[in-house]
C-alpha cells in the first residue's frame, strides 16, 4: 500500500512539474466524423433473385469526443481516449431494377489514438500516429440485410478491433484546440465470411473518416 502512495505521489509530481513548465496538458475535445466504407461490390443470390451490395459515396455523420493529454511543447506525444461514431452507407439493386435501396452502417466505438506532433510557431502544429478502435455496438441495416440474404448475424460481419492512423493540423488559441484530421483504416471494417471463400474476399471494406473537433485544455 505504501509503495501504491509512493507511486501515485511521484506520478503526481512529475504531472505537476510538466504542467507548470507547460510540457503537459490535458483537455477535452469533440467534435464530428465523416466517414464512409469503401470496398468491393458483393453480388448474392436468394429466392432465385440476384441482388449486388454498392457502396454509397455519401458520408455519414457522427460523434466524436473524449479526453486527451499531450506530453511535450515543440515537439510532442498526446495519447486520446475518444468515443467515436463512424459508419457509412450501402445501396443495394436487384438484378434488373435501377432503383435500390439505401441501408445504413452505424458503428460506436472507442478509440485509442497516440499521436507525435510538431508545433509550428505558437499557433499551427501538425501531428499523425496509429489508432485503434475497439466496437461497443453496431446499428443500421446492413447487419440485418446480409443476415437476410445470406443467414448471416453482424455479429460475424464487423470486426471487433481495427487498427488505423490519423494525420491531420491543429490550431492552438489559448487554451482552445482546434483540430481536422484524417483517419483510414489497416484493417477491414466489414469482413464477412461465407463458405465460399471467393465471395468472402468480395465482401471486405475498410473504412475512413475525415475528423474536425474542438478542444479545451486545462
Amino acid at each position: 500500500m505504501k509503495k501504491l502512495l509512493l507511486t501515485a505521489v511521484i506520478a503526481v509530481s512529475c504531472l505537476t512539474t510538466f504542467a507548470q513548465d507547460k510540457l503537459f496538458t490535458i483537455g477535452l475535445r469533440a467534435g464530428v466524423n465523416l466517414s464512409q466504407v469503401a470496398g468491393d461490390n458483393l453480388s448474392l443470390a436468394s429466392g432465385g433473385k440476384n441482388f449486388t451490395f454498392k457502396n454509397n459515396s455519401t458520408r455519414a455523420y457522427g460523434f466524436v469526443g473524449g479526453i486527451f493529454m499531450r506530453f511535450g511543447k515543440k515537439i510532442f506525444i498526446q495519447p486520446e481516449i475518444l468515443l467515436s461514431q463512424k459508419g457509412g452507407k450501402f445501396d443495394v439493386f436487384e438484378d434488373g431494377k435501377s432503383n435500390g435501396k439505401s441501408i445504413d452502417l452505424k458503428l460506436t466505438n472507442i478509440d485509442l489514438p497516440v499521436l507525435v506532433g510538431v508545433k509550428l510557431g505558437n499557433v499551427l502544429r501538425i501531428n499523425a500516429g496509429p489508432v485503434a478502435s475497439f466496437r461497443l455496438s453496431d446499428s443500421g441495416n446492413l447487419g440485418d440485410s446480409i443476415k437476410e440474404y445470406q443467414g448471416q448475424s453482424a455479429n460475424e460481419t464487423f470486426k471487433d478491433v481495427i487498427l488505423g492512423y490519423q494525420a491531420g493540423v491543429g490550431f492552438d488559441i489559448g487554451k482552445l484546440n482546434i483540430d481536422f484530421r484524417y483517419e483510414g483504416n489497416v484493417n477491414d471494417v466489414v469482413d464477412v465470411k461465407f463458405k465460399d471463400s471467393s465471395t468472402a474476399s468480395k465482401f471486405a471494406a475498410k473504412g475512413n473518416s475525415l475528423q474536425a473537433t474542438l478542444g479545451f485544455n486545462f
